[in-house]
């Protein structure tokens, strides 16, 4: 049993805090910015270069173990495994890159930069599952903010590294070994589990729409600062009075709990759950009376009180079954889509395993594009990573914040599931592949911002959508299971595919055979023409598979927001 937090602020204290951990939580997102640095100071090939990138993403979404721990221990825990995976994960890049320590073997770099990412999951994990119990009416929008600061921090970290580092690799690397940690150790205190609201809160809504437009106006801020700054390269201390006002703006959803503070109101309308986290079947008494249906024996009165609901249906069970025969022996019924489930009864299910598919081909798309940017901007003409950098990440908010928010909309208002919206952003997926395979001029910036989008509404659309079909209970390991697709696409897309071909190109440019150690570079459309090509087909089969799915869930959605809001099943016991 975990212990809850009472009152009405509590909630918007963790999600203020958990607004500067998200942002943390995105540094793989960092690897553009000093994956050049590394394949030129270390001598690496693309393919070795890729394979760094693999080792990234599989670090950045393996999170099984932050998922399972999560269920058993403290989010300030998790937050503090996270805290140290960081700075020793860093700290040893840093020593290979600066040069501290000579010739560092290659598997070790591999190895440390999995452990620094992987401080990714132990940060989301736990700022994620954590607000998604507080806040279980607004699964959407709260998944939609909290990838929405994820999708942004890169142009955060990219603002960082050339306003206040001046672009050196090496400076961000010991950045993030010390800045993160130090981060975690500040806010890990406030992100906690409180009880959430059993009654509609009118100023939720409210303070929902204050912080995601908080959050457009600092990915506006930071879009147009870094522009500023590649066209006339301000002075330092334009560039240090830009970063101060971009710390204010990251502090904006803490505004919410100081107004509770300085204005309260009324609360005695909002019933608090006297529940455990853990458990999307404890949240709404009211809720789950009106929807269950009416049993063939009728329950104690008892049973009216959601502590002993269970036990009396179990009761009424029990005297069903000896009723039909003595000694008769029944399994319980599995849950049904919108209910509980446990993992081994999940991973069975087809619904579970086409989301897997279509989220593992979004995603891996965008994960191939972001490992390679740096190559793929050399390769036309393009040697500014960190401007391309922040337009995927601020384009990458905007699909997460938007993908959230406009889901959120029309499965309330037309019970539409939000899985259409995977089908709609990987045929505009095609689309942008086909635009990089091209190469024409003047379409890089476009394809780039298009794919950031598109990538950025996958995160947004898996979350909620696994918690409405699977339940809560499991939720951290459902989600985390999902985050394979990421280092899966990396591994298959970008390393398998696109090292390989951009290594093939270099050779035939610079008639030689590559070996370890040596770095040449590709340049010209050929380079990863062929990957985008491939790229195209594949979502061009995850549209389909998204499709197939969505016809599938639609009844279920049509039963969860039949009311206009979210309203749970009656659930099994497991």
């Amino acid at each position: 049993m975990v212990t809850l937090k009472a009152g009405t602020r509590p909630p918007w204290v963790g999600l203020g805090a958990a607004v500067w951990l998200q942002i943390a939580s995105g540094n793989s997102y960092n690897f553009a910015l000093y994956s050049h640095s590394l394949k030129s100071v270390l001598g690496f090939n693309q393919q070795q270069l890729t394979m760094l990138g693999v080792a990234n993403d599989i670090g950045g979404n393996v999170g099984l173990l932050p998922g399972i721990a999560c269920n058993k221990f403290p989010p300030w825990s998790i937050l503090l495994i996270g805290a140290f995976a960081c700075f020793f994960g860093y700290g040893v890049l840093w020593l290979a890159l600066s040069r501290t320590v000579q010739s560092m073997p290659y598997w070790l770099l591999w190895l440390a930069l999995c452990v620094a990412t992987n401080s990714c999951p132990w940060l989301g994990t736990a700022v994620l599952v954590t607000n998604m119990r507080n806040f279980p009416r607004s699964r959407g929008t709260v998944a939609g903010i909290l990838k929405g600061y994820v999708g942004i921090s890169a142009a955060v970290f990219s603002a960082i590294y050339s306003m206040l580092l001046h672009s050196s690799s090496s400076k961000l690397l010991m950045f993030l070994a010390l800045g993160i940690p130090v981060l975690c150790f500040l806010m890990m205190y406030f992100v906690r589990a409180c009880t959430p609201a059993s009654g509609e809160d009118s100023s939720e809504h409210a303070h929902f729409l204050f912080t995601q437009a908080a959050l457009i106006i600092l990915g506006f801020y930071i879009l147009i600062t870094m522009i500023l700054d590649h066209m006339l390269h301000l002075s330092p201390p334009i560039c240090y009075t830009f970063l101060i006002i971009m710390f204010v703006l990251l502090m904006a959803p803490l505004a919410i709990p100081i107004k509770m503070t300085l204005y309260r109101t009324r609360t005695s309308k909002l019933g608090m759950l006297e529940t455990s986290v853990g458990s999307s079947d404890n949240l709404i008494q009211g809720e789950a009376n009106a929807d269950k249906t009416e049993p063939l024996l009728k329950s104690s009165s008892s049973a009216h009180i959601l502590g002993s609901f269970r036990e009396s249906d179990e009761t009424s069970e029990v005297a069903m079954l000896l009723a039909e025969g003595e000694g008769a022996v029944k399994k319980k019924r599995r849950p049904k889509r919108g209910e509980d489930f446990k993992f081994s009864e999940a991973v069975i299910k087809a619904d579970f395993w086409l989301l897997f598919f279509v989220y593992f081909v979004g995603v891996g798309s965008g994960e191939t594009v972001l490992n390679n940017l740096a190559q793929i901007g050399i390769a036309q003409g393009v040697n500014d990573t960190t401007t391309l950098l922040s337009l995927f990440s601020f384009c990458n908010f905007v699909g997460r914040l938007g993908g959230g928010t406009v889901s959120e909309h029309f499965v309330r208002s037309k019970t539409i599931p939000r899985t259409i919206w995977l089908t709609c952003t990987q045929v505009i997926m095609i689309i942008t592949c086909l635009l990089f395979a091209s190469a024409i001029d003047g379409t890089l910036y476009a394809a780039t911002a298009s794919l950031g989008i598109c990538y950025g509404v996958q995160f947004s659309i898996m979350i909620p959508t696994v918690s409405e079909l699977f339940g809560l209970k499991h939720f951290s390991i459902f989600y985390n299971f999902m985050s394979l697709g990421n280092p899966i696409g990396a591994f298959l897309f970008s390393y398998l595919l696109a090292g390989y071909v951009y290594d093939n190109e270099a050779e035939k440019q610079h008639g030689l055979n590559l070996l370890f150690g040596s770095s040449i570079t590709c340049i010209g459309p050929q380079c990863f023409r062929l990957t985008f090509l491939v790229l195209a087909g594949v979502c061009g089969v995850g549209s389909l598979l998204s499709l197939v799915l969505t016809k599938r869930i639609w009844p279920v959605y049509e039963m969860l927001y039949a009311g206009g809001s979210f309203r749970l099943p009656q659930t099994s016991t497991h």
